[in-house]
């Protein structure tokens, strides 16, 4: 099933503004207007971005966006302003809740204007073959404030994946997205956001999983496109064997900021986290990423492993690295972390080039290995193989290179 939709902020269901969106609103209006906007000495995310200096003002807030739809048989999807059943009181019940409105001031501005809402839902049981695609292209969205929001809501025991596309042109844009992801006990969601972003987009998004019991997210963000992205990836692990798995591949060129805060917070027991984002750099990119694994006194056996890696390729590329513990109770599996940042191997670059290998093909094959072992946890090809293009790597060779070459 595929629909195209203009979703806006038209009332929902035919609910009046006074029903329970307006009054969601109207606390947005009131949280942005008293809260300041975050402050780089003062909040420990935002260190490497002043978000100050941004006209928030200047931006006009979108009405309506065109929003494409694709979902497999067994899947509920559909936009807010179109949702009616389940999917409307799945969206009254979480809407708001897992990215509360007074979160920041953007979260804030995002619910006071929101818009391109869409609501998926995986009910029990239910494994869907295929993913949910959505595809959101502000291509022609000049000095606008875009508030696109995404609730993915799974019954017990279903599987699902959902795979979100971002695109803009060349028009100075800022987008605030909110996804919220609530999957039932037992249950499992994919969630792949890409980032295609064009050249004077800014973007400050908030994410977060509330896990149930037994329950497990695995995120992947794809990063290759926007002046400043600027992502806030958090897993609260309430539910007792619950997991998350955050991905995250940044390939940054020209004066690119791309800019991680990610949380993997352990709150109940025999819970499991993962992390691994890899950034290769050229030109003047720069990447950012802090990141704090916290392991909470209910939090027994917890496994977690956090791991930031970046790749600069060139003299004016940077990378900012802050891998972070925070461990409140010492019954625990494993707790670690790791980060690096470094040039090209060159022994690895030299053993290639003394096998009649060109200098640039050489680097390629090194850099192709690098983000391969991010690419090689996609299970879907098809996927695998979409997201490998946008990084100029041989999707086919990815798994090849990541065995014969090592790199940190």
């Amino acid at each position: 099933m595929t629909t195209t939709a203009m979703a806006g902020q038209a009332n929902a269901a035919g609910e009046t503004e006074a029903g329970w969106l307006a009054e969601l609103r109207a606390y947005g209006a009131e949280m942005a207007a008293a809260m300041p906007l975050p402050i780089s000495r003062a909040e420990r995310p935002w260190k490497y971005y002043d978000a100050t200096t941004l006209d928030i003002a200047s931006h006009t807030p979108i009405v309506t966006e065109p929003v494409t739809l694709s979902a497999p048989a067994g899947v509920e999807v559909s936009t807010l302003e179109n949702a009616s059943g389940e999917l409307l009181t799945l969206a009254k019940q979480h809407l708001g809740k897992s990215v509360p409105v007074n979160r920041s001031k953007f979260t804030a501005l995002h619910y006071q204007h929101l818009c391109g809402a869409v609501v998926v839902l995986a009910g029990a049981g239910v494994e869907a073959g295929e993913p949910v695609r959505i595809t959101r292209d502000y291509a022609t969205a000049d000095g606008s404030l875009a508030t696109p929001h995404t609730l993915i809501v799974t019954g017990a025991n279903a599987r699902v994946s959902v795979i979100e596309d971002f695109r803009s042109g060349a028009d100075d844009l800022l987008v605030l997205p909110v996804v919220e992801l609530v999957p039932g006990p037992g249950s499992s969601i994919r969630y792949t956001v890409i980032h295609l972003w064009g050249e004077n987009t800014r973007v400050f998004s908030e994410q977060r999983t509330i896990t149930a019991r037994d329950s497990s997210i695995t995120s992947l963000a794809v990063a290759v496109g926007g002046a400043v992205v600027k992502s806030h990836i958090e897993s609260s692990l309430e539910g007792r064997g619950s997991s998350s798995e955050l991905l995250a591949l940044t390939y940054g060129y020209a004066d690119q900021h791309i800019d991680f805060y990610t949380l993997q917070d352990h709150i109940g027991p025999d819970t499991r986290s993962d992390l691994l984002f890899k950034a290769a750099l050229t030109d003047e990119a720069r990447s950012v990423y802090y990141g704090l694994t916290r392991v909470g006194l209910g939090a027994r056996n917890a496994d977690a492993n956090q791991e930031n890696r970046n790749l600069i390729l060139s003299d004016g590329a940077k990378a900012d690295s802050d891998p972070v513990l925070e461990i409140l109770t010492n019954d625990v599996i494993r707790v670690s972390h790791g980060a690096t940042a470094g040039p090209v191997d060159q022994d690895s670059l030299f053993y290639l080039q003394a096998r009649g290998i060109p200098y640039e093909a050489a680097e390629q094959m090194l850099v192709q290995a690098f983000l391969g072992q991010v690419l090689d946890r996609i299970p879907d090809r098809r996927l695998r193989t979409e997201v490998a293009a946008m990084v100029g790597i041989d999707a086919s060779d990815a798994s090849d290179a990541s065995d014969e070459t090592e790199l940190s």
